[in-house]
């Protein structure tokens, strides 16, 4: 058996030397023990400013194991990510994709192996708890998967980009043609036979965390919008039960009209001119949002280009 191990990197160069260290010091393992026949840990730059590409150029040099990708400019986690995947698709019997930085524990690579050797062709990796998250990351977190799963997007709860993915599996999700990306909902489509590992999430080893409030909060936009019209169906209830009350109000109004006892009632008036108001910009702004993904796929631009490779 062939693995290929995709980790994505955007600025990670306080943290590529242990990865390494760590990610041989697994493969070697493996091989010792039969598990694999070989591994290529690959390296995906996505346009870092800081000197991560120098480094995986000086790690390759060393390591029989790493191989690396550098995209042209930056293109985003899910973009990277994909690059390595469709770099991987053709190389590797399985491949298993892991972020950078160290907090997803690879040591349960050994049981996404016995899994994927009992015929699961997809792996995921779940936290069982999030205690070394603040407490305001862990909330939102935690909210976002919550979120997704009542707007009807198909996730696994607490699984991140952690996962095996057999080489089957993986040229079936080359297949998927979009543009707007949510990796962890498009592999749930696949259908094949899946297994989920357990563990708890680790301390960051070092440099800081790519994804902030305003990029999570991104993040959970594409992915809500890329696979649920959920959003669009509450604008509909919006509108019915804004045009109920207004209804009620016409006959509130005409029944005060006719027993004489009408009064001037700017407050009411005010206030529903605000609430009507925020109401269609709120559509409107969820209605461009669907409009914007559309305008995005149908351009059909590349998803990223690779500037070099070793």
């Amino acid at each position: 058996m062939k693995l290929n191990i995709v980790v994505p990197c955007y600025n990670e160069e306080a943290v590529l030397h242990e990865t390494t260290k760590q990610l041989s010091q697994l493969v070697d393992d493996l091989i010792a023990k039969g598990k694999i026949q070989s591994c290529e840990i690959i390296y995906v730059d996505d346009g870092s400013h800081d000197a991560t590409w120098t480094l995986i150029e000086e790690l390759q040099k060393s390591s029989t194991y790493v191989h690396g990708l550098k995209l042209a400019h930056n293109v985003g986690h899910q973009f990277a990510l994909w690059a390595g995947l469709e770099y991987a698709a053709e190389r590797a019997d399985a491949i298993i994709s892991i972020d950078a930085d160290l907090q997803d524990d690879i040591a349960v690579i050994e049981q996404m192996i016995d899994a994927y050797k009992d015929g699961c062709e997809v792996v995921y990796g779940v936290r069982k708890e999030r205690k070394t998250d603040t407490v305001f990351k862990r909330w939102t977190a935690l909210g976002f998967y919550s979120l997704m799963q009542k707007m009807g997007v198909n996730i696994v709860y607490n699984h991140a980009d952690f996962r095996l993915t057999s080489q089957r599996a993986t040229q079936e999700l080359m297949r998927y043609p979009e543009r707007n990306m949510f990796i962890r909902g498009m592999v749930r489509l696949l259908g094949f036979k899946t297994a989920e590992v357990y563990y708890d999430r680790k301390e960051r080893f070092a440099g800081e965390s790519k994804y902030p409030l305003t990029k999570m909060l991104n993040f959970a936009v594409d992915g809500i919008t890329s696979f649920s019209i959920q959003p669009l169906r509450m604008i509909a209830t919006i509108g019915f039960i804004v045009t109920v009350l207004s209804f009620v109000a016409a006959v509130y109004a005409l029944v005060s009209y006719l027993c004489g006892s009408v009064v001037a009632g700017w407050t009411s008036m005010l206030i529903s001119i605000w609430f009507i108001g925020g109401a269609i910009l709120l559509s409107l702004g969820i209605i461009g949002e669907y409009i914007g993904k559309i305008y995005k796929e149908v351009k059909r631009r590349p998803r990223y280009h690779i500037e070099k490779t070793i």
